[in-house]
């Protein structure tokens, strides 16, 4: 393994280093774009030491013939029946000749580059089936990009370098995943590749927390945002988003509490009922936690996140994590995927703070422009009341303290059902808090555990999170 300070960046040098170990050799199979990233490794010299086959099954009855059939072709499903097939061949045709000294590799990707017609969704599925040593079980390294070149030829050369990338990861820093992360950047910027899934499997990875990695792609900038399921399985967003009706609530979750719950149910339920466009079991139900509500003095507390992961995954629900600090930025976001109805789920206190122009000063047209990106598409605010502490009233949006100058537009998006009350909640819940509940944990009291459902308190106990025991 080399050094800290020994691996290159450019992505000629990073080839070349792959084709002058000797350890290293497999084979490169690429659909759609071209042969890019295998290109860079005959550019580099000594190919012939790294690769014992190239292939671009291009036609899609060839693609079958050889891979079996599928319902798309630039999906994972594809992606995995690639380097499935492609790893076993190479075991079962140079094992025997080379097997105890060669590592073998079967590196693929399925792309939709930019087209003639200029109309198409420009992203690929690339990821690499590798050992670490001679006759050692295989791993896995998937990840999924965004193309975001306005030309066929700039994203082909893109592609090209963060496959390099991802092949001289796998080979040189497998043992440093976060590192491994960072560096399929090299050589590009996030104006050209957006990267919002990497998934690592298998062998000396089974240990690595994909959840983690997910957290660290939209640190390092490589994506907006990204997602994974209750089951801590990442998820590609375009997939879970794509034409689908999604409603998303945004907290702490430190920990979910009952509240949480019930707004969530709450907002579902109102979701629903606002028209008929939306079968019942449909709507994608989203917990997102902003880079913003993560950080503690200016860092991610990775074990604080991950107990915050823990207890989510125990109400089912899927996870996203987004660097979307501001409302239409995440509203902007979701508009790429879907153009079914969004809902956003949150708290009058919250409500409150979307009409504070300070929040706005960046945007020319301040709390307008705000508000025309966040409210178009029929989006709409499903707000939960809050009792207030000092007068012990219910605060709902008709009760709502906002600024005398905004009073007018507060009120045209009530009357425009863009802000709608949610009136089907439990107010037993309504005097919880989830810094109280915190706190609690903390202390030692057992009072919190009537504040958070069944499964959220078996977990928090079972692992010791948030500092209990």
């Amino acid at each position: 393994m080399q050094g800290r300070s020994a691996h290159p960046t450019a992505a000629r040098e990073k080839a070349l280093a792959v084709n002058l170990d000797p350890r290293f050799y497999g084979t490169f199979a690429e659909i759609g774009a071209g042969q890019e990233v295998v290109r860079w490794f005959f550019l580099a010299g000594g190919a012939a030491g790294t690769i014992a086959k190239s292939i671009s099954a291009y036609d899609i009855q060839v693609s079958d013939a050889i891979y079996g059939s599928c319902r798309r072709y630039v999906c994972r499903e594809r992606l995995e029946a690639m380097l499935d097939y492609e790893q076993r061949l190479n075991i079962e045709r140079l094992g025997a000749r080379r097997g105890q000294h060669t590592a073998f590799f079967a590196f693929a990707d399925t792309v939709s580059a930019r087209s003639f017609r200029g109309n198409n969704e420009c992203h690929g599925w690339m990821g690499i089936k590798f050992q670490t040593e001679p006759g050692g079980q295989s791993q896995q390294i998937v990840v999924h990009v965004a193309l975001l070149d306005l030309e066929n030829a700039a994203q082909q050369e893109a592609l090209g370098i963060v496959g390099v990338n991802l092949v001289y990861g796998a080979c040189f820093l497998h043992r440093e995943p976060e590192r491994l992360v960072e560096s399929l950047l090299d050589g590009l910027t996030t104006k050209r590749i957006e990267i919002d899934l990497v998934d690592f499997s298998g062998g000396e990875l089974a240990h690595v927390d994909n959840r983690v990695m997910s957290l660290r792609l939209v640190q390092l900038g490589l994506t907006g945002a990204a997602m994974f399921s209750a089951a801590g399985k990442v998820l590609q967003p375009s997939e879970v988003l794509y034409k689908k009706p999604v409603l998303v609530e945004r907290g702490r979750f430190r920990p979910v509490t009952h509240v949480n719950l019930d707004l969530a149910a709450a907002a579902l339920r109102a979701f629903e009922a606002e028209g008929d466009d939306v079968a019942p079991g449909e709507t994608v139900s989203i917990m997102e936690i902003t880079m913003r509500n993560l950080l503690s003095d200016g860092e991610v507390d990775l074990s604080d996140f991950l107990s915050r992961a823990d207890v989510l995954a125990t109400t089912g629900h899927t996870v996203m994590i987004s660097d979307f600090a501001e409302y239409y930025r995440l509203a902007a976001y979701l508009f790429r995927y879907t153009s079914r109805r969004i809902g956003l789920a949150m708290g009058a206190m919250n409500l409150g703070e979307l009409f504070d122009e300070s929040y706005y000063v960046s945007l020319d047209g301040g709390i307008l422009e705000s508000f025309g990106r966040l409210f178009k598409n029929n989006l709409k605010l499903y707000v939960y009341p809050y009792v207030d502490p000092r007068t012990r009233e219910l605060v709902t949006i008709d009760k709502l303290d906002v600024p005398r100058a905004l009073r007018k537009l507060f009120g045209y998006l009530v009357d425009r059902r863009c802000i709608v009350q949610l009136t089907d909640v439990n107010h037993d819940y309504l005097d919880i808090h989830s810094h109280e509940v915190l706190r609690k944990i903390g202390s030692g009291s057992a009072e919190w555990e009537a504040m958070v459902p069944p499964k959220v308190a078996a977990a928090i106990k079972e692992r010791k999170l948030f500092g209990y025991g």
